[in-house]
C-alpha cells in the first residue's frame, strides 16, 4: 500500500530530527575529545559529525519543499528538490574529506620531519567507542525509515551516519595504536585520519553520481524501461509500444510513450485502452508516476 505524502513527510522529518539531535551531541563531544584528548583522528571525526549535522538540516529543508506537489511554477512537482538535497549532502562530504586529508597529511609530515605530536589520551578513545555505537544504531534506524518511505535523501543521510561510524572505527584503531604501541606508532593517528578521508570521499562520489544523473534527466535503467514496455503491451488492444522516454523526478517516475491501436476503434475505446495502460504502469511504479500516452493507429491489417 502506497504511503500518503503527508505521512511520508512526517516520518522523514522525525527520523532526521533524531539524527540532528544525536549529531549535535556527538559533534560537540568528539571535537572536545579530539582537542583535549590530543587526537587528530578524533578531531577529524568530530568535524565529520558536524557535516552530518549540516546534512540533516539540508534534508529537513529540501524534503519539506519536495512534498509540496505540483504548482504553477513546477508542473511536474517538486520531487527533484529531494534529489538536489542528496547532491548537496554528497558535495558537503567531498569538501569535508578534502579538508580532513589535508590535515592528516600535514600531521604526518610534521611527525616524519622530527616534530612532536601529543599522544592521544583515554578521552579520545572513549569518544570513539561511544560514537561507533551511537552512529551504527542511528544508521539502522535511518536506513530502515528511508527504505520504508522510498527516500534517496534519507538513505544518503543514513550512509552519512554509517560513514561516521566507520570513521570512528578507524579513529579507535589509530588512537589505540598511538596510545599502546609506543612513540613510533603515533603516526597511526593522522594516518588513519587520511584513510578515513579517502573512504568518505569515495562514498560521497558514489552518492552524488545518481543525483547528477537524475538532475540531468538521464533515462531509467534498461530493465525498468523494458518492464514499462511489457506492462503497456500486455493491455488488450495495444498492438505495439514505441517512442518510450523516461526520467526520474525524486521518488517518482515521468514517462511518455506511443501506443499503436486498431485504427477502426472509436476515440472512446482508444482512450479506455490508454487509461488501462496508465493504470498498469501506475500500479507498478506508484500513483505519483506521471504518464503521457500518445495514441497511433496501426497501418497494418490484423
Amino acid at each position: 500500500m502506497e504511503m500518503p505524502p503527508a505521512v511520508r513527510q512526517r516520518k522523514i522529518e522525525n527520523v532526521t530530527i533524531v539524527g540532528l539531535v544525536v549529531n549535535i551531541l556527538l559533534s560537540v563531544g568528539k571535537i572536545l575529545a579530539g582537542v583535549f584528548g590530543f587526537s587528530a583522528a578524533m578531531l577529524a571525526d568530530g568535524i565529520h559529525s558536524l557535516s552530518d549535522l549540516l546534512s540533516d538540516i539540508v534534508v529537513l529543508v529540501f524534503v519539506r519543499i519536495s512534498a509540496k506537489g505540483r504548482d504553477k511554477d513546477h508542473d511536474y512537482g517538486h520531487g527533484k528538490f529531494e534529489t538536489f538535497a542528496t547532491l548537496i549532502v554528497s558535495l558537503m562530504l567531498i569538501v569535508v574529506a578534502a579538508r580532513m586529508l589535508a590535515a592528516g597529511v600535514e600531521s604526518i609530515r610534521e611527525i616524519l620531519g622530527g616534530g612532536s605530536v601529543p599522544r592521544p589520551g583515554y578521552l579520545a578513545l572513549g569518544a570513539a567507542i561511544v560514537s561507533i555505537l551511537s552512529k551504527e544504531i542511528l544508521y539502522w534506524y535511518t536506513v530502515i525509515v528511508g527504505k520504508k518511505v522510498n527516500s534517496p535523501a534519507v538513505i544518503a543521510n543514513a550512509w552519512h551516519h554509517r560513514s561516521d561510524a566507520f570513521s570512528s572505527v578507524g579513529s579507535l584503531a589509530g588512537i589505540a595504536g598511538a596510545m599502546f604501541l609506543g612513540d613510533k606508532w603515533i603516526v597511526l593517528d593522522p594516518a588513519v585520519c587520511c584513510i578515513i578521508s579517502i573512504a568518505i570521499f569515495v562514498l560521497a562520489v558514489k552518492m552524488a553520481i545518481p543525483s547528477v544523473k537524475e538532475l540531468l534527466d538521464v533515462s531509467l535503467p534498461d530493465e525498468m524501461e523494458q518492464e514499462i514496455i511489457r506492462l503497456a503491451a500486455s493491455v488488450d488492444g495495444v498492438r505495439n509500444v514505441h517512442g518510450l522516454k523516461t526520467r526520474r523526478n525524486g521518488t517518482s517516475v515521468i514517462m511518455e510513450a506511443h501506443i499503436v491501436v486498431d485504427p477502426d476503434i472509436t476515440v472512446v475505446e482508444a482512450h479506455d485502452i490508454s487509461t488501462k495502460v496508465e493504470g498498469a504502469i501506475s500500479s507498478r511504479f506508484g500513483r505519483e508516476t506521471q504518464i503521457t500516452i500518445h495514441i497511433e493507429p496501426s497501418v497494418e491489417a490484423e
